[in-house]
């Protein structure tokens, strides 16, 4: 193998890397990848061009907040700088279902799983916490447009109502109606 610095033989491990989102998130029905698929897609390039890599926690406070603060480094030996990439993560004690060490636990895998995307390069744009649109998005799959909140339409919209529930239906055919519409529909 050629003589490559720190920057080169990470470059090429950033170039290399294949981290497919192998995970599958059945309530908001999408892929991702986490910390874990990341370690092993990582672990064989890091042999192959002799990078060590370490990822470390701390738990910060600010203004009341807790958080955790994840460090991943690569290095060779000492003779050549360290590369490192950190990523935070908030901690909710009161997280429901959770008690106080599994919040911990899954603000680190969070924090450490974005520490390994900025130092390893992987763009995580598509992923659902990107891109998920609560719902919003549901008036392209359905075909119908949005019945929107002010404006001309929404106007003959509550005429065409007023005030009786039963004529929701009729709209409802015609337009995607949210909750909070529907709502201003009725007063």
């Amino acid at each position: 193998m050629e003589t490559m610095n720190i920057q080169q033989k990470l470059l090429k491990v950033q170039t290399e890397l294949k981290a497919p989102k192998n995970q599958y998130n059945g309530f908001g029905k999408y892929k991702y990848r986490n910390q874990e698929d990341i370690l092993e897609a990582v672990k064989p390039l890091l042999a192959k061009y002799e990078l060590n890599l370490i990822i470390t926690d701390q738990v910060i406070e600010v203004a009341g907040l807790a958080f955790i603060n994840a460090t991943a480094k690569v290095f060779t030996d000492n003779t050549e700088p360290t590369i490192e990439v950190s990523a935070q993560a908030g901690i909710d004690p009161d997280r429901k279902g959770m008690d106080i060490a599994q919040s911990f636990g899954s603000s680190s895998s969070y924090a450490r799983k974005y520490a390994l995307n900025g130092l390893f390069l992987i763009d995580d744009t598509k992923d659902a916490d990107a891109t998920n649109t609560h719902g919003k998005d549901a008036a392209v799959k359905s075909g119908k447009p949005v019945l929107p909140k002010s404006g001309k339409t929404f106007a003959d919209a509550k005429k065409f109502v007023a005030g009786d529930a039963s004529k929701i239906a009729a709209i409802k055919n015609k337009y995607q109606v949210t909750s909070e519409v529907e709502q201003l529909l009725l007063k």
